[in-house]
């Protein structure tokens, strides 16, 4: 693909046209050369950079429906989203077998959608199934409200690692005017994972309307470490569905986020160290609490490079934090420096929560990540060609801006076996684009549906 206009955004041509990776990976030997080969290009990999060093993808999204039983005001799904076909399992497990050869044991993959849970648990158990057997991970992403505790257990019996929940104000879920009155719904799906070998994290959207409510609810995760891994903010975004269009440039941006979650937190939270990826796409923390008190976790830098060099090695499983630390003290043993300083840090982090060892309460780490999706006509071609948040498109592997840039020509687009020929089509051959039903209607189309209704109904009175 020949893109003209690097430095700027790419034209609505630029985007039709951008690639996927393929079917099937470009070095198989090396399978993170091509995350590597972007961070080198662009000045990126550096030695705190993970991406293309521990990884050669952080995460991948498996959409297993478009449908959906909200309507976000920030919705990124297409207009055609409740008329697309369900994603066959046949055609769920060549796209799993597609991301092990693009990326190997370990892989990040977030069953998603829409939200999956509108599928079957048996659908839902048979995929996590076929993820793990291949020896990769897999998440549940969902809004939660068909996700019950049934559900849960059965997909955790069949190696679920992850459950992550989104849960913010564009969801406009009836009875809730604030992100703090959400977190009573927070706290039922806390309870609802509670005892269950998953990892339960939380997204959170942030627009003008929650914007000055992101504090309290750093301080209500960091309070529930013990249950939750990890928080996930995600800038607003003109994704072109949601009612909602660009956010305030001069009220949301990275550093204010950041700042936020400072305050939040109490800490002097870095950003900067380790990287994951393209600084403008994503910015990551982490903090260990022990009951009300916090320490930075990245705070000693020639510590962690040491480690981070002695460690580092595409395929491994960095999402288990035991696994980890069993690695790193096994290093340690056999590098004396590495050994001191690993002793000063954790005499370090224990001198910090010495308040909450001295009650009883553990030592639990919790991470955030901010995401700064692009708008829909603003691709920066240096982030999309960086991106460590793909999409399994059944061309392959795409960066996650680009497919929601395009989504509605991914999404229809027929599956074909090596041959070329259709295997699966996503859309019903008698169906009209122009004049979708009602009931199949979300977003701006559905407001624009609305409104000539009501138009409609003056002219009749």
């Amino acid at each position: 693909m020949n893109i003209q206009n690097k430095s700027f955004y790419l034209s609505a041509e630029e985007i039709k046209e951008f690639q996927t990776a393929g079917l099937e990976p470009e070095f198989p030997t090396d399978l993170a050369k091509p995350l590597r080969d972007g961070m080198e290009k662009y000045g990126l990999f550096a030695p705190e950079q993970l991406a293309g060093r521990t990884f050669p993808i952080a995460c991948i999204a498996l959409e297993i429906t478009q449908r959906c039983n909200l309507d976000c005001t920030l919705c990124y799904l297409s207009d055609l989203a409740e008329a697309v076909k369900d994603v066959p399992l046949f055609e769920l497990e060549r796209r799993i077998e597609m991301i092990h050869a693009h990326y190997g044991d370990n892989t990040n993959i977030q069953i998603t959608g829409g939200d999956p849970t509108l599928r079957s648990i048996p659908d839902l158990v048979k995929i996590v199934e076929m993820i793990k057997a291949r020896n990769m991970r897999s998440a549940l992403f969902t809004n939660g409200i068909k996700a019950s505790r049934k559900m849960l257990e059965a997909l955790s019996q069949a190696g679920l690692n992850d459950v992550v929940f989104h849960v913010d104000m564009t969801q406009e879920r009836n009875g809730y005017k604030s992100e703090e009155e959400l977190n009573k719904i927070r706290l039922e799906y806390i309870d609802r994972a509670k005892g269950l070998p998953l990892r339960v994290m939380f997204n959170t959207t942030v627009f003008e309307d929650n914007f000055r409510e992101i504090p309290m609810l750093v301080s209500f995760f960091a309070d529930n470490a013990k249950s939750i891994d990890l928080s996930s903010f995600q800038l607003q975004a003109d994704t072109g569905r949601g009612v909602l269009r660009a956010r305030d440039a001069q009220l949301i941006t990275q550093e204010s986020v950041m700042q936020q979650l400072r305050e939040g937190t109490g800490l002097d939270l870095n950003y900067d160290y380790p990287l994951i990826g393209h600084s403008d796409c994503n910015k990551y923390t982490s903090i260990m609490v022990s009951g009300k008190s916090r320490t930075v976790l990245f705070d000693d830098r020639p510590f962690f490079n040491q480690l981070f060099k002695m460690l580092a090695k595409v395929g491994d499983n960095w999402a288990e934090p035991n696994i980890v630390i069993r690695k790193a003290i096994l290093k340690s043993i056999t590098n004396p420096a590495l050994l001191w300083g690993g002793v000063k840090f954790w005499f370090k982090k224990a001198w910090a929560l010495k308040a909450g060892l001295m009650q009883g309460k553990g030592i639990h780490r919790l991470n955030f990540f901010i995401h700064n999706f692009m708008d829909a006509e603003k691709l920066e071609f240096e982030r999309c060609e960086t991106c460590i948040f793909m999409v399994a498109t059944a061309d392959g592997p795409l960066s996650m801006c680009v497919h929601n840039a395009k989504r509605d020509q991914m999404i229809s687009k027929p599956s074909r076996d090596r041959n070329g020929k259709i295997i699966w089509n996503p859309l019903p051959e008698t169906l009209d684009k122009k004049n979708l039903p009602l009931k199949k209607l979300k977003g701006r189309l559905r407001g624009m549906a609305d409104n000539k209704r009501r138009v409609s109904a003056k002219k009749i009175n």
